[in-house]
């Protein structure tokens, strides 16, 4: 049976600015997602692109004293050159100032309007000029934009609407009965929230005498369309909608990747504008966080935007890929700096997995001369027979969490597993093993499940670090453009034949000299702040009624009329609920997933009406507090000892 075929969609991206962190990171999932995908053998499909119109393209094409045609031409560019340095493999890039789109965009506009769903009319409300939209008061925070905190001008004109409200009953019940139809729940349940309310109809025209950049009306020359409308049909009309071979083909399993600022044109906008014309609704609209850059979303209005070449160009590409994937729980924000991304680059990748990989591939020249080594069956040892077992666990837990979109358990999952590696070398010690000739068969086969095991490592990293995945296959005497990543393909050991020659290995991730980037002014330092007084001596039984557990962040809410604290729901083999004064160092959604210290037999005491059972450990930095976590990941419930 030949699996169905993936198609994933980015936004296209508005080219009033440069392309920025928050575009890679959206565009990197849908190559990763293409990626997991082919692993599976499926045919994978992939869509980009720029969307051109509207008042704010006009607005910075003057800015630069460009045309509006040649400034897109020349952001657009940037887009499309991005993508390749990235390793992103897209198959279309779709511009919306192309001929394929425009007509598209007319067929479907004036199929609408003849069904009677547009209708002419007059318009008062508050538009944000920003947004390129109209607000109503109730979307409004403290009478600003949300986005752009601006305060909205307030407008009247004559205008083209689309009628929305005809479809807010359908659109409840599609969301209602496809649950997984927004992903995840919290945006599902935003735009359910959001439709509680009467649904306005939608102004979809901007009159030319106020803009003229856009595509005109087929049925009224005088107006041309809002940007939305003709931005969101840009997923079918690269498809060659309505019966292009791609669009029969592929439309049906349609997979949107956005941002949580759009939600609302994906989630409500677009459905029914579908419905209203007949086309089959998407198939699933997943939903991501912000990059808070300095604790305030990462956006081009507020200027705190990340270049994703100058990062790559300082700490590599597939460094970068990993970050992202690793340190962003899908859903939910995320907290960007150069410290973090070192951070991840030393300990996952210098130190688990480049050190897993040299180590093995040094000892097997050492002592098997760079090959192979044959391993009589009788001498497979039970702690390898273990590591097995657990390869075909990883691949099973990555396989859960990459198709829910839970791209860091995904790595969490493999990163154990290089981890349970890195114990069987101390276990089984091949130094030692080596030293006695009665031992050499089960040298052999520590070193052969060693091999056996970066073998699957490489497979499924490749989603996320397909250069890094490559050239460990490389020096695993295998193919590099061979379809190793196939998932049917990383089971059961024993894919490398005995007698392959090794290639020496080289060092996947260097360590970052965190000192050096210190005096190159590319992290703000700290001076070391004076010794604190030393608490009393105790004695080692004292200490030892201490238990200290590592446990899981499962859960973070702020607690009412407490600036400072926190409640934290914790895994720790249990589940408890632990109140912390971290407030103003963590935000709720930062400390998801992080695996954090806890003084597990303290007594439970109630704090502001919440019921703690525990305390989490911290480092107090001046007005700050850092949270006590490990650099590796752990089984929670894990005694510190």
């Amino acid at each position: 049976m030949t699996p169905e075929p993936f198609y994933v969609t980015t936004p296209i991206y508005y080219v009033n600015a440069r392309p920025h962190l928050g575009h890679a990171y959206t565009t990197l999932v849908a190559d990763v997602l293409c990626r997991y995908q082919q692993m599976k053998q499926k045919e994978t499909f992939l869509l980009t692109g720029t969307d051109e119109h509207g008042d704010k393209v006009v607005q910075a094409a003057k800015a630069e004293n460009e045309s509006p045609k040649d400034y897109v031409d020349k952001i657009s560019g940037l887009f499309r050159d991005l993508w390749p340095k990235l390793n992103v493999r897209h198959h279309d890039f779709i511009r919306t100032t192309e001929p394929r789109h425009i007509a598209v965009v007319e067929r479907v506009l004036q199929k609408i309007y003849d069904a009677g769903d547009i209708y002419f009319g007059e318009y008062e409300g508050l538009y944000c000029f920003g947004c390129e939209r109209f607000y109503t008061e109730h979307e409004l925070k403290d009478g600003k934009c949300p986005d752009h905190e601006t305060e909205p001008e307030q407008i009247r004109e004559h205008n083209y609407f689309f009628k929305m409200s005809r479809y807010q009953g359908w659109l409840i019940e599609h969301i209602q009965s496809h649950p997984d139809f927004i992903r995840p729940q919290r945006y599902r349940n935003e735009v359910l929230s959001f439709l509680k309310e009467p649904l306005e109809d939608l102004c979809i025209s901007r009159p030319k005498t106020r803009l003229q950049w856009g595509i005109t009306l087929p049925f009224d020359n005088n107006y041309v369309t809002y940007v939305w409308f003709d931005a969101l049909l840009n997923y079918v009309s690269a498809l060659g909608y309505p019966d292009g071979e791609r669009f029969l083909k592929l439309w049906p399993h349609a997979q949107h990747i956005v941002a949580k600022d759009i939600l609302k044109p994906h989630g409500i906008y677009w459905p029914t504008m579908l419905k209203a014309a007949g086309i089959p609704v998407y198939q699933h609209l997943n939903v991501h966080g912000y990059w808070n850059v300095d604790q305030s979303k990462m956006s081009k209005s507020l200027k705190n935007v990340i270049d994703p070449l100058a990062l790559i160009q300082s700490y590599g590409l597939d460094a970068f890929r990993f970050f992202l994937m690793r340190e962003m729980v899908f859903g939910l924000d995320a907290g960007f700096s150069e410290a973090a991304l070192v951070a991840r680059i030393n300990s996952d990748l210098a130190n688990d997995l480049g050190n897993l990989f040299s180590r093995t591939l040094a000892m097997a020249h050492k002592y098997f001369k760079g090959r192979v080594p044959e391993v009589p069956p009788e001498a497979r040892d039970e702690m390898g027979f273990s590591i097995e077992k657990k390869a075909g666990d990883t691949i099973s837990e990555f396989e859960a969490a990459m198709e829910a979109f839970a791209f860091h358990k995904a790595l969490m999952a493999v990163w154990e597993f290089i981890n349970q590696l890195n114990k069987y070398i101390d276990v089984t010690a091949p130094w030692m093993l080596a030293k006695d000739p009665s031992q050499h068969d089960l040298l052999a086969a520590v070193i052969s499940n060693l091999l056996e095991g970066l073998y699957v490592i490489s497979g499924l990293i490749y989603p996320i670090m397909p250069e890094t995945a490559q050239t460990m296959q490389k020096h695993l005497g295998l193919k590099p453009d061979a379809r190793f990543f196939d998932l049917d393909r990383l089971g059961p050991f024993n894919r490398i034949r005995s007698g392959t020659h090794l290639p020496r290995a080289t060092a996947l991730f260097p360590r970052i000299d965190t000192e050096k980037n210190k005096t190159q002014g590319s992290d703000k330092t700290h001076s070391v702040a004076a010794l604190q007084p030393v608490k009393p001596e105790i004695d080692i039984e004292t200490f030892r009624k201490l238990d200290l557990r590592v446990v899981t962040v499962l859960k973070a809410e702020s607690i009412p009329k407490a600036k400072r604290l926190l409640a934290l729901e914790v895994d720790m083999g249990e589940i408890r609920t632990v109140v912390s004064g971290i407030a103003q160092s963590y935000k709720p959604a930062d400390l998801i997933g992080k695996q954090i210290v806890l003084a597990a037999n303290l007594k439970p005491a109630k704090i502001m009406g919440v019921l703690s059972k525990g305390m989490m450990l911290a480092v107090a930095d001046g007005e700050h507090a850092v949270a006590l976590t490990v650099d590796k990941p752990v089984k929670p419930g894990t005694p510190v000892t």
